[in-house]
């Protein structure tokens, strides 16, 4: 698992000792005993095998890795020991893989309202097993990074790169507690999914801050009510059965605490409710999904009673 090609473009760029760093986490994470699955996801991985390669697509709902497989069932049975699969959908010679989530919606949902990606650096903060970030190479940017500290969505990402062997495209297993302090290097930062997650809001929003260069925009995804400036939801326990959610601002609430961590030109492009054909169980992940999050008698509200998943679009500027 090779990170040769970024760790050369970040030592060119002055970050030495955080490559040291790096390596050192790279060491810790894909070992057996930092998690009792992690033989059999490098056995499959080890199983992957050949695709004479005819193309590959970025451009479509369906991530592409077209071409003859040698043994298609092997590949499926190697792919299926990567499950549950989360993020996607992707399609593998004559593999598909049907995703829990249609990121795609998501993805069609944010990209028209962003700045051109072409020539960008980016990065894209919790991001499963990099689907948003391989649709982010169809515009051409100069090194789209993903960051998430599951040790299962990286050996997804690296069954998918053993065939596309994009050196532009890279997946760490890192939190952003583990980026620089006010790296100041991106052009794009991405943070999906993620904030309500966060049981201090104001400090992620700030560690954001400080990875965009000057002039960099920031794509913020996250769940949020309906109402006016000044309107928080704090669940009690769960939500819609997640314990870790903490904060679900009005959409005027979280432009406001954008605008109070400096951000400017801060505006709300998208607020979709999330649907059961967007978020639902499949074959690749079997397990309880959306529909099992909801209240029997109306889809409108969780099974806790608060409000159904509501999520915004915000970009902002540095």
């Amino acid at each position: 698992m090779s990170y040769q090609a970024l760790y050369n473009t970040l030592i060119q760029s002055g970050f030495e000792d955080w490559v040291k760093d790096l390596q050192k986490i790279d060491e810790s994470c894909f070992s057996e005993s930092n998690h009792g699955d992690f033989k059999r996801w490098l056995d499959s991985l080890n199983k992957l095998p050949d695709i004479k390669l005819s193309g590959i697509d970025f451009s479509s709902s369906v991530v592409s890795i077209n071409g003859d497989c040698d043994n298609s069932d092997v590949l499926y049975e190697a792919l299926s020991g990567l499950k549950p699969w989360r993020k996607g959908p992707f399609q593998i010679s004559e593999v598909f893989i049907d995703t829990e989530w249609r990121s795609d919606f998501k993805w069609e949902r944010v990209h028209p309202h962003l700045a051109s990606l072409t020539g960008r650096r980016i990065l894209d903060v919790g991001c499963g097993n990099g689907y948003h970030c391989w649709r982010m190479l169809d515009d051409d940017p100069d090194l789209v990074l993903g960051i998430d500290p599951s040790i299962l969505f990286n050996m997804q990402f690296k069954a998918l790169n053993h065939y596309i062997q994009n050196e532009k495209i890279h997946l760490l297993p890192l939190t952003l507690q583990d980026m620089p302090l006010n790296m100041q290097w991106f052009d794009s930062v991405f943070s999906m999914g993620i904030l309500y997650h966060r049981r201090s809001p104001f400090d992620h929003l700030m560690q954001l801050k400080g990875l965009l260069k000057s002039g960099g925009e920031l794509c913020l995804e996250t769940l949020v009510i309906e109402g006016d400036k000044g309107q928080v939801l704090v669940p009690e326990s769960r939500y819609a059965r997640m314990n870790n959610v903490w904060f679900l601002p009005s959409v005027d609430e979280l432009v406001h605490w954008l605008k109070r961590c400096g951000f400017k030109n801060v505006r709300a492009v998208d607020i979709n409710q999330t649907s059961i054909q967007e978020q639902r169980s499949t074959k690749w992940m079997p397990f309880e999904s959306l529909k099992e999050c909801l209240d029997v008698d109306d889809a409108n509200k969780t099974v806790e009673g608060y409000p159904a998943p509501l999520r915004a679009v915000i970009l902002a500027n540095k």
